[in-house]
């Protein structure tokens, strides 16, 4: 390269302003609370039915948490792009104690679903700004090591989580989940406040009021139906069919309002990006992946192998302990070798844990089941940091927070999707051979929730080819300067574009 590119030079610029450490510290800690609250009131949920009531209701703490996250992503990453890092940052891990707060002080199963509704809404902005700043702050090269740290948060808060529910649930109070999240979440606030400074260079710029509307309309019934498709009403009753049909309207007026929009929510060009196309569908595959051997692994292993919960959470454990294992040593990787080598790698990984995933029987361990779920984490901790990262050194600081908020996004969609196609795969299964009727989980005789779930597997198995397939869209050393000098921003924007996805 002749020169250095307007988002290493600003990248420099925050680095000599901002204490790295502390800022690191911060995005680490406020990480570690988005990670923690999605695994931590699961084990509680038998207390706060028994103090709130509303067991219909309970599933909705979980599903308005998921959509509200995955819906605000791309607004938050807009905005961080517009306004700055710091301001959007904040503006999160505020919102997120305040719905901490309301949680903790909740006296309904609806007031419950309201204040996780606002939580929700803060963690939007908490984990792909939170990389947004990583970006800024390191280099491609130190921004390997920290993808491994924070990868190792997001592994010890799905081990400790459960754990610290039950305890908390046990010997405290339920409500203890939420309020531990205000002194963390001021220390976050605080560390980021004081130790992370930036020049952000203020452009007349309008916002996207019309698209963002429609955006935040249509995922959200999108998710909203994909999750509860199935499980609340069937896939061909009114209801599903009038929200996922709304959704697809919100969704295909959006794509005509961002034609016309001066400066859109999700720009044109960052689907025509080789490098960011292929990180988004990429970690579009990786979330239906986790969240398909999240939901199934633990319920094979206690109902069809009959291991204790503890075990069967520890086989899925497995996939936790492997993939910060491999996202903390990517970098040496990607540095030597390029981040389409290292990623079709990790998808090669992936395809060989899901053969393993095949091998598994009634007749197998949880240990055996555990080894298929570590190299699948080993794949993902290959494949995922990696495609982040290639995604933000492709573009410039102007664009890198829309870029990293786009592979975010993909990876929540994929989860939720995941959730309803292995849910309607193994309903339909368990219906066909249980008489036509899906009854409760401690009435299924093993010998009909075998087959389903292994069912479950082979599906799994098959898309870790699909995850090869989006890991070859990543261009190479070569084919990453044509893909940013074609499919780039426009040059009148507020950066060109002109890294590559190699660098």
């Amino acid at each position: 390269m002749s020169g250095p590119r307007q988002s290493d030079v600003k990248r420099a610029d925050i680095g000599l302003r901002s204490e790295r450490g502390p800022v690191l510290g911060a995005v680490m800690l406020s990480t570690g609370l988005v990670a923690l609250d999605a695994t931590i009131l699961a084990t509680a949920v038998p207390a706060v039915v028994d103090d709130l009531g509303g067991f219909a209701q309970f599933p909705w703490l979980f599903s308005i948490y998921l959509l509200a996250q995955a819906v605000t992503v791309p607004l938050y990453s807009k905005l961080a792009d517009v306004f700055g890092r710091k301001p959007v940052m904040l503006a999160g891990i505020a919102t997120f104690v305040v719905g901490s707060l309301l949680c903790g002080l909740a006296w309904s199963m609806g007031s419950l679903i309201a204040a996780r509704l606002l939580q929700g809404i803060g963690a939007g902005a908490v984990q792909p700004i939170g990389m947004t700043i990583v970006g800024d702050i390191y280099s491609v090269a130190e921004r390997a090591k920290v993808q491994g740290y924070i990868a190792s948060v997001w592994a010890v808060s799905s081990l400790v989580g459960p754990a610290l529910g039950g305890l908390f649930s046990d010997y405290l109070s339920w409500r203890w989940i939420f309020l531990i999240n205000l002194p963390l979440g001021l220390a976050a606030y605080v560390m980021l406040q004081r130790g992370f400074s930036e020049q952000v260079e203020r452009r007349r710029q309008s916002i996207d009021g019309l698209g963002a509307l429609l955006l935040t309309g249509g995922c959200g019934l999108l998710l909203l139906g994909v999750l509860e498709g199935g499980v609340r009403w069937e896939w061909a009753s009114g209801p599903s069919v009038a929200i996922l049909g709304t959704a697809v309207l919100l969704l295909g007026a959006f794509v005509l309002a961002e034609r016309r929009a001066t400066d859109p929510v999700v720009p044109g060009w960052i689907l025509r990006h080789r490098t960011a196309a292929a990180a988004t569908a990429a970690g579009f595959v990786v979330g239906v992946l986790t969240l398909g051997l999240s939901s199934y692994v633990p319920v094979y292993g206690q109902q069809v192998l009959g291991s204790s919960a503890v075990a069967a959470g520890a086989a899925l454990a497995a996939m936790s302990i492997g993939w910060p294992i491999a996202a903390s040593n990517a970098g040496r990787l990607y540095l030597r070798f390029g981040f389409r080598a290292t990623m079709v790698l990790g998808a090669a990984v992936t395809v060989a844990g899901g053969a393993l995933l095949l091998t598994v029987t009634a007749d197998s361990s949880i240990y055996y089941l555990a080894v298929p779920c570590f190299v699948m984490g080993l794949g993902f901790g290959l494949v995922v940091s990696p495609s982040v990262i290639a995604a933000q050194a492709a573009v410039d600081w102007g664009e890198r927070g829309v870029v990293t908020g786009m592979t975010m996004f993909g990876r929540s969609v994929g989860s939720a999707v995941g959730v309803a196609v292995f849910g309607a795969v193994a309903n339909g299964l368990i219906a066909r051979d249980a008489g036509g009727v899906v009854p409760e989980l401690a009435d299924l005789p093993a010998g009909v929730l075998d087959p389903a779930v292994r069912a479950v597997f082979a599906l799994a198995a098959a898309l870790t080819l699909v995850l090869v397939a989006a890991v070859l869209v990543m261009p190479g050393r070569r084919g990453a300067a044509a893909d940013d000098r074609t499919s780039g921003p426009p040059a009148a924007g507020p950066g060109t574009g002109s890294g590559t996805s190699d660098d």
